[in-house]
């Protein structure tokens, strides 16, 4: 699997490679024609990731049609490809799930723990980097149910022509090991 890393700006177009779970190859080049593209980081045995997969995908349902692209980012780079589709499979991603073993999006787009989401725009600028929501802002301090739908926010900025309200907010989760490569 080939990985080539770019800067994120208008000047510098993001590049990378990296297989889904069913064995396609995406690029940023995919991103061509897309309003947004949402990376949805996570990890197989990561709890709160693992929690919001039915909200990932009910988001995907809603904004996707709108032309808007969603992948999950796998961002433990020591599970087997195996056990990632096996992962991916169980728990019914509707969106690919692509391994990303030595950490390529999470470096160009700043994420440090799962659940995060970042937002690009088509070129690959962040738009957006946080959480999903407020469901889970302390780790010791969890809601029963959100307030504040952050992406969802953000989303509806972006296909409304403006920037997001919050271009950051700090998401709480498990910590993608940014040192292991």
């Amino acid at each position: 699997m080939a990985l080539m890393c770019g800067a994120l700006s208008a000047a510098a177009p993001v590049r990378f490679e990296l297989r889904d779970t069913n064995g396609t190859v995406h690029t940023a080049t995919e991103w061509q024609g897309k309003r947004a593209v949402v990376m949805f980081f996570t990890m197989t045995d990561c709890p709160l990731a693992n929690g919001y997969v039915p909200e990932m995908n009910r988001l995907r349902a809603s904004y996707g049609p709108q032309g808007i692209a969603f992948y999950a980012v796998q961002s433990d780079n020591t599970v087997s490809e195996a056990a990632v589709k096996k992962y991916a499979e169980e728990f019914g991603y509707t969106f690919p799930m692509m391994n990303d073993p030595r950490l390529t999006l999470a470096r160009l787009t700043g994420a440090k723990v799962t659940p995060e989401v970042a937002v690009l725009s088509p070129k690959g600028e962040v738009l957006y980097l946080g959480r999903i929501d407020n469901k889970v802002e302390d780790l010791t301090r969890p809601r029963y149910a959100a307030t504040e739908p952050e992406l969802r926010n953000a989303l509806d900025a972006v296909l409304a022509g403006k920037a997001p309200k919050e271009a950051r907010t700090r998401a709480a989760g498990c910590s993608i090991n940014l040192e292991s490569k």
